[in-house]
Formats: structure tokens, C-alpha cells, sequence
């Protein structure tokens, strides 16, 4: 029976490294939530943004989707904020966020009247100078994240998604709790949970081919 398990026990190490590989790439990407919200509704939107590399991200450009309108940001102490346009960008005014963590900027943007899909465009850029790019399809390496807009009741408050107090640069708990929420629901390519998968039925194949041999 220790045997056994001790082989077990070896076949769950390389099942742990594929566990931890993907919980790993599940957080890696720069992402904007809600996945969802209403037509015309002024929703408060949050962006999320790892440092993946060894250097610091010091600067995120993000280029407001086709119909959405920019209106409003909560401060982020140690990072300014530049409108040009339809790019908004937060730079560090200090280290950025370093390797390992992540940082969430809060903005305010008006949606699209009509229903529909909008990419949001980011621009990640580093302390060495490097840059990616997070404007591709759902399923490649560097995805944009998506939001969909879907018609709106009639007779519904276009204004029921904001209320941050712009003048003092917070938010109600209330809002700030809602928004922590929404936050972890950034994209993942669809290769992710296909690895996944391959790996907990190799895992399970396994186990069950050890089993069998024991009672042979």
C-alpha cells in the first residue's frame, strides 16, 4: 500500500506543476472588467494590470473601445494620469508596479448606445523598454479583454453603474467591494483549460493503470 501511494504521489507532483502553470497564466493577462454591462450606462471599469517580467511595468496605455466614452478616473497615488484622445494612460511617477505584483486602476467611461462586443486595446510598457501589446484575439498570447454590451431595460438609471466621488478621488465601500469582484473575471485562452484538461486525464489513466497492476 506505501508503494502504492508513493507512486501516486509522484505522478501528482507533475500535475501540481501544471496546476500552478495555469493559475499562473489565468492571472498573467492585463485585463478590464466588468465582462458585462448595459447600452449608455456610465459604468465604472477596472483595469488590471500584473508585472510579468523582472522589471517594473512602468506605464499602461489603454485605448477606449469604438462608442465608449471616456468621462472620469480615480487617483492612484504614485501614478499621473494623460487623456490624448481615445488613449488614457497611467504613468509611474515612482517604481510602477514591480515583479510579482499587480496593480488595478479604477475609470469611469460611458457605453456604446447600441449592443455588442468592445475590445479593450492595453499598451504595457517596462522599466527596460520593452513593450506588449494586449490587442489580440481571444486565444492568442497577448488577448485584449472583452465587454459585452447588452440592451438595456426600458426606463433603467444610464448613471447606476458610477457614482464615484471624483472630487475626492474614492468611491463608496459599497463600490469599491463591487468592483474587487468583478475584477477576476479577466479573459484566458481557451489553450489554457485544454492543457488543463490533458493533464488531469493522464493523471487519472495513470492512477487508474497502477490500481490495476496492484490487483494483477
Amino acid at each position: 500500500m506505501n508503494k502504492l501511494l508513493r507512486k501516486l504521489m509522484t505522478l501528482a507532483a507533475p500535475m501540481a506543476a501544471a496546476l500552478s502553470l495555469f493559475a499562473a497564466v489565468a492571472s498573467a493577462h492585463v485585463t478590464v472588467s466588468p465582462a458585462e454591462s448595459t447600452t449608455g450606462a456610465w459604468e465604472t471599469y477596472t483595469l488590471k494590470v500584473p508585472s510579468e517580467k523582472d522589471v517594473a511595468t512602468t506605464q499602461i496605455d489603454l485605448r477606449m473601445p469604438e462608442g465608449a466614452e471616456f468621462k472620469q478616473y480615480e487617483t492612484t497615488p504614485g501614478w499621473t494620469v494623460t487623456v490624448e484622445g481615445n488613449k488614457v494612460s497611467w504613468i509611474a511617477s515612482g517604481d510602477g508596479i514591480l515583479a510579482g505584483q499587480f496593480q488595478r486602476f479604477y475609470f469611469t467611461a460611458k457605453n456604446p448606445d447600441t449592443a455588442g462586443d468592445i475590445a479593450w486595446d492595453a499598451y504595457q510598457h517596462y522599466a527596460d523598454g520593452s513593450l506588449v501589446q494586449w490587442s489580440g484575439e481571444e486565444g492568442s498570447e497577448s488577448p485584449h479583454s472583452i465587454t459585452e454590451i447588452v440592451q438595456a431595460a426600458g426606463g433603467s438609471d444610464s448613471h447606476s453603474h458610477g457614482g464615484m466621488d471624483m472630487g475626492s478621488g474614492s468611491m463608496t465601500m459599497d463600490e469599491h467591494e463591487a468592483i474587487m469582484e468583478n475584477a477576476e473575471s479577466g479573459s484566458t485562452s481557451p489553450m489554457v483549460y485544454i492543457t488543463l484538461g490533458i493533464s488531469l486525464l493522464a493523471f487519472l489513466l495513470s492512477a487508474v493503470a497502477l490500481l490495476r497492476g496492484k490487483k494483477e
